[in-house]
């Protein structure tokens, strides 16, 4: 359960920060209030690690040095981060306080010295005395960093996510509640990340991260055409005002999205083999990687299940000076995560 103001979102990512604020208004409606893009230089961060902690400093200032809000909800991804769903017997949630630390040490496999522990109840199966319960760890190191690099930056971090679930928390507040009929799969792009999400019976059933995004895309690209990284990452996007796109791209492109469309079409085969759920009604996919339109073909195609963006702007609509509409439509696939940030409030706990 949460109330009072809602955070602004930073969502830091290995190619760029995105910011967004949202307004809650009477009945629910939300308005977007501002929307900020500051691309990063590469290599800025290196598998989840960060190299250059100046140049996302630099950015965040840079997004802020107008912002009057300054309580950020923040986001943690990759390998740092272990999501797991256990059964266990049917018990109070002060008894489950006091079990969750034993179960932890049985399903996480790093030192608990080392990680924040936190936990959900999925369901609750009374006739059968069971409940599912959703445990994620994310260590302490990697939490530390991203906070601190906040704090340089003169903002106050009250929230730490997870990207699966801000685009959840996305797609949910744009889209409604899953229908508890429906098996739906969000997948989210990132420059170097892509993070499956699937929502069965209503609630997540099964997460994963693929370590492969829209980078790989760039990196071959440039070794095909011997260019650099700034022309490849242009070709990529459709040419952006260098003439026209050799026609080495397309074929690139198509082999590098069909590899990643396979690595998710064998992740949905292990789930629903392993799982006993219904077929995949729907996928949505967002990221900067979303709009190449050969990817969601090859999702597609793979899968045999309609393939569509997610797009962040149901969630809220821009309104007022701050909202460039223009920036956030060219950045709308980036924005997801961000947005599903700003949906976290200042005071919350637990239902």
């Amino acid at each position: 359960m949460s109330e009072g103001n809602n955070l602004v979102g930073v969502d830091i990512g290995s190619s760029s920060i995105k910011v967004a604020e949202l307004k809650e208004k009477r009945g629910g409606a939300r308005s977007l209030q501002y929307f900020g893009f500051h691309p990063l230089p590469s290599e800025t961060i290196v598998d989840g690690h960060i190299m250059n902690s100046g140049a996302i400093v630099e950015g965040l200032q840079k997004l802020f040095h107008k912002q009057k809000r300054r309580d950020v909800a923040l986001r943690v991804s990759g390998h740092s981060v272990i999501i797991k769903k256990i059964t266990m017997p049917q018990m109070t949630t002060a008894e489950l306080e006091e079990q969750i630390t034993w179960e932890a040490e049985q399903h996480i496999p790093f030192d608990l010295a080392e990680v924040e522990i936190d936990w959900n109840v999925l369901s609750q199966r009374a006739d059968q005395g069971q409940m599912d319960v959703l445990l994620v760890a994310a260590k302490k190191e990697e939490i530390n960093d991203l906070t601190q690099l906040a704090i340089e930056a003169k903002l106050k971090p009250r929230v730490v996510d997870l990207d699966a679930f801000t685009v959840q928390n996305a797609f949910e507040a744009g889209y409604g509640a899953p229908p508890p009929d429906q098996t739906i799969v969000l997948i989210h792009v990132g420059a170097s990340l892509t993070t499956l999400n699937i929502l069965a019976e209503g609630t997540t059933s099964f997460t994963r991260d693929i370590a492969n995004g829209g980078n790989q895309i760039t990196e071959e690209i440039q070794r095909a055409l011997g260019i650099s990284a700034e022309e490849a990452e242009a070709y990529k996007c459709g040419g952006d005002g260098r003439g026209l796109v050799p026609r080495e791209v397309p074929e690139v492109i198509s082999q590098v999205v069909d590899q990643l469309a396979g690595e998710i079409q064998r992740s949905l085969d292990f789930y629903l083999a392993t799982s006993g759920g219904g077929d995949v009604s729907r996928v949505l996919v967002s990221g900067g990687t979303a709009n190449i339109r050969a990817l969601l073909d090859a999702i597609e195609r793979r899968c045999r299940v309609p393939v569509e963006p997610l797009d962040p702007m149901r969630v809220a609509q821009p309104e007022g000076k701050r909202a460039d509409l223009a920036l956030l439509q060219a950045r709308a696939a980036q924005a997801t995560v961000a947005m599903g940030l700003a949906l976290r409030k200042d005071r919350e706990k637990r239902a």
